[in-house]
């Protein structure tokens, strides 16, 4: 007769490790530290691992290597502009699925607009709350299934 072990400690010494789904994964994009920092910490806090950078250039490369589940992407940003880099990942049938939520200093309809064209999901101007911020991730994950 087997024993039930009711021990979590002692029930994963004992058996197989039980391996915890990982969580979502999120690719900041933005060259400015300050931004990238703080958006990083909130989301670290609320349990995302994240990725960072700090150029249009390293956030593609970035994306089509590791796949993140969403990606956050400035506009103005040197190498590649996020406009460009969203372009280029919706036009990748390996990154074309990855929610982009775009942010921006530029907040005006037409700005609003070239962000939609080039495939952001969403549009969230600069400056912004952390909380406004996680609930349009939130949402982009749950609306794509990827949570």
């Amino acid at each position: 007769m087997t024993a039930l072990i009711t021990d979590p400690f002692t029930r994963a010494m004992s058996s197989a490790p039980v391996m915890a789904p990982l969580s979502p994964s999120v690719l900041i994009a933005d060259d400015d530290d300050d931004v990238r920092d703080v958006i990083e910490f909130r989301l670290q806090v609320a349990g995302y691992r994240t990725m960072t950078a700090d150029n249009g250039q390293s956030a593609l490369s970035l994306a089509i290597e590791r796949r993140p589940r969403v990606i956050i992407l400035d506009v103005t940003m040197p190498q590649l502009d996020g406009l460009t880099v969203c372009s280029r990942l919706h036009a990748s049938p390996v990154t074309a699925e990855i929610p982009v939520l775009m942010v921006s200093g530029n907040c005006g309809e037409y700005d609003r607009q070239l962000g939609f064209a080039a495939g952001a999901d969403d549009y969230l101007p600069k400056p912004f709350s952390s909380h406004e911020m996680m609930r349009r991730v939130n949402w982009l994950l749950l609306s794509a299934g990827r949570i």
